[in-house]
């Protein structure tokens, strides 16, 4: 889960794993997979480095096939 802060002050959280899209429109607009959409007081450069944080936080960067990595033969 990551921390973000809607337009109205109040953080909430969201798992990022479900996250489609970061736009900035010029607010930062996220849509889920399921179509909804959150406008969040942080930047889209802010989100994109909470969700890099949230995937090697739970690991999803260490496979080498995820991150692009050739393989080592």
């Amino acid at each position: 889960m990551i921390e973000l802060t809607r337009l109205n002050g109040k953080p909430f959280s969201i798992n990022a794993i479900y996250i489609e899209t970061v736009e900035s429109f010029p607010d930062t607009t996220i849509t889920l997979t399921t179509g909804r959409k959150f406008i969040v007081l942080e930047s889209a450069k802010e989100v994109r480095q909470k969700i890099t944080s949230f995937y090697r936080d739970i690991q999803i960067l260490s496979n080498p096939h995820l991150r692009g990595d050739e393989d080592e033969e």
